[in-house]
């Protein structure tokens, strides 16, 4: 049942993240948020009594809400598959934050579980239907640059523990550089090439430990367990490739460099961590690039969402799918076994390929 009018919303997880969602959901009129919790109560509360949420409590608060359709799940990323079984357990929808899942078998057990409930999975990052992305992608399908051949992707820093409070989780299992940002860049790039088919990839470690630089656990030493710097070579079903860095141990800071190749041209994207930015297209021969203005919509996190609730309501697909997200993850696992392995490895899971969104789709318009 696709059901009438604006869909119900529940939160779980309260934290950082969780700011940036509400800002967008509680102004969209085809969604209501009706609770958030989390294991914290107090921090639910606070996020609650800031956005005028009537309800928060603990997770269960969500779950077993009546008028909730779709369950937001921003919890850490070890526990984004316990939270999704759950939701999916109460018969509910499920938006997950990245990443879809931290191994390859609970992420197909999830989709299993969601096919078998008749729910529907979908998970960020939700950027590529941005302004920004979804321009530069219908330029490459109107022949702006001829036929896609390759990407060269950077996302260089020094690292999150100078700015994030709690900082330590960016360095351990289900995040690093890779499964941190890497979403954002390889979603972007299976948008732009299709499936991955293959990668090759070397990582490094520059330092055992780091030191929390601000907050209230400012000059505490965590551990740092995966990579902090990942360079990858993705080969695509269609023959295209890309190269990508993916770095916490760079002195440089420089986000957002995705530039593709093609026949006739190269075109640069905006940053894939946004939703706007300026689009840049320079063919052979040019002397300098021509700068484009994105077109669309430009609501950031919680886009996903709602284009989610929509398909709902009207019985289609929907865009950000989990199947997307898992085979995103397969890539990044199967990047993660190439440096282990100091070999190619095949990347099994495939995905369809998704429309682009109309010019014209408008989150603040009210529609359902």
């Amino acid at each position: 049942m696709s059901g009438t009018g604006a869909v119900g919303i529940g939160i779980i997880g309260a934290g950082v993240i969780s700011r940036q969602y509400l800002e967008n959901l509680t102004s969209f009129p085809d969604i209501v948020v009706h609770a958030i919790g989390d294991l914290f109560e107090p921090v639910a509360a606070e996020r609650a009594a800031e956005f005028g949420i009537p309800l928060s409590g603990g997770p269960d608060v969500v779950l077993a809400h009546p008028d909730i359709e779709i369950v937001i799940n921003l919890t850490i990323p070890a526990a984004h598959v316990e939270i999704g079984l759950a939701a999916v357990a109460a018969g509910k929808h499920v938006w997950a934050e990245k990443p879809f899942s931290l191994d390859r078998e609970s992420g197909l057990g999830l989709l299993a579980a969601a096919a078998e409930a008749g729910v529907r999975l979908g998970s960020a990052p939700d950027t590529f239907l941005g302004a920004g992305l979804q321009t530069a992608r219908r330029m490459i399908e109107r022949g702006d640059i001829g036929t896609p051949l390759t990407a060269l992707t950077l996302m260089q820093s020094p690292g999150p523990e100078s700015w994030h409070p709690n900082p330590a989780f960016l360095f351990q299992e289900g995040a690093g550089p890779l499964f941190d940002i890497g979403p954002y860049y390889l979603t972007t790039l299976t948008q732009t090439f299709g499936s991955v088919d293959r990668v090759a990839a070397l990582g490094s470690k520059s330092r055992e430990t780091r030191v929390i630089g601000s907050g209230p656990k400012a000059g505490e030493e965590f551990d740092v367990t995966v990579p902090s710097h990942v360079s990858a070579i993705v080969a695509f079903e269609g023959g295209e490739s890309s190269q990508s860095i993916f770095s916490f141990d760079s002195a440089l800071d420089r986000h957002g460099f995705v530039e593709v190749n093609g026949t006739e041209g190269t075109i640069a994207f905006p940053d894939p961590n946004n939703f706007d930015g300026e689009i840049r297209l320079r063919h052979r021969g040019d002397d300098d690039w021509t700068v484009f203005p994105a077109v669309g919509a430009t609501t950031t996190r919680g886009s996903g969402v709602l284009e989610m609730a929509r398909a709902i309501r009207a019985d289609r697909p929907h865009r950000a799918t989990g199947e997307l997200a898992y085979h995103v993850l397969d890539t990044m696992v199967s990047i993660s076994e190439s440096i282990d392995t100091r070999s190619f490895v095949t990347v099994e899971s495939s995905v369809a390929p998704v429309p682009a969104l109309p010019e014209d789709w408008d989150p603040t318009a009210a529609t359902l």
